[in-house]
């Protein structure tokens, strides 16, 4: 039994629709990342997961159960760092564990905190504040925090889209490491082709919006570890990365001329007059 299923998903917002349709499932111990356009409805698609917002069709389940609402058990990483800014790294991520723990002894708390802080990479940080970081650190607090509650599945929203593009290069690297040593379940969210290959086992597309559908499935079968380089010479990673981005500039295309993608159940829908950006 998968440990996330989103079936025949539709959500809209007044006026607005945002998602209209297919389906996403998710097994335990796997990083699956959906793709797509800038404003196609991808942090929509989190918060359904979340339970932050609730699908107006369709059937969201986590561990075989409907989601109705926030759990503990799917943490969110969001693309601002949300940190208390009179708190240190280690008061910021303690926060969360004391509220997920609050049973455990203190040194067990202090002990997991500081476990935490360590995978990514914060040691010598941990009494600073977060004005006192850049906005990479900040970004690793916040995952630190996430990873701390020990949820079951974390959802990751376009995490690293605040930062600069050579941060941006340098903390991939880095989640993808963090990602090997938690095995955790993951949802990521990303307009950034390469970083879905990067950290993901398999990847799925998202049509440009409004009224955006979940396209096919792909599985990324190039071994880990891997890295930026690989995209320059792995023909899997390159095959993969055609694959995705001509799906996608496809569905721009005809979301434009407002005809339909050519895939199963998929139907005719308004045209779009301009393109919003996705990362090739």
């Amino acid at each position: 039994m998968p440990l996330l299923e989103l079936l025949d998903i539709e959500k809209s917002f007044p006026g607005t629709p945002v998602l209209a349709g297919g389906s996403l499932s998710i097994d335990e111990g796997e990083l699956v990342a959906v793709v797509g356009y800038s404003g196609a409805g991808k942090s929509t698609l989190v918060n359904l997961a979340a339970g932050l917002v609730t699908a107006d069709k369709g059937v969201a389940r986590f561990d075989g159960k409907p989601i109705t609402g926030p759990s503990r058990e799917r943490g969110i990483v969001f693309q601002t760092y949300a940190l208390l800014p009179w708190l240190t790294v280690e008061e910021n991520v303690a926060l969360a564990v004391d509220a997920c723990f609050p049973d455990w002894k203190a040194a067990d708390r202090k002990a997991h905190v500081r476990k935490y802080i360590a995978m990514v990479g914060l040691e010598p940080a941990m009494t600073k504040t977060p004005p006192q970081l850049s906005g990479g650190m900040r970004q690793r607090v916040s995952l630190a925090r996430a990873l701390a509650m020990e949820s079951r599945l974390l959802l990751l929203d376009e995490p690293l889209s605040a930062l600069d593009a050579l941060t941006r290069a340098n903390l991939q690297e880095e989640l993808a490491s963090i990602v090997s040593k938690s095995g955790r379940t993951m949802l990521l969210v990303t307009n950034d082709v390469d970083e879905a290959i990067l950290l993901a086992d398999r990847i799925v597309p998202l049509e440009h919006g409004p009224g955006a559908r979940l396209g096919p499935s792909y599985a990324v079968d190039v071994p880990r570890p891997r890295s930026r380089a690989d995209a320059r010479k792995d023909p899997r990673w390159k095959a993969l990365h055609h694959s995705i981005v001509t799906f996608l500039r496809a569905s721009a295309k005809e979301k434009r001329s407002g005809r339909a993608i050519a895939l199963p159940g998929s139907a005719a829908r308004q045209p779009e007059t301009e393109l919003a950006e996705v990362r090739p």
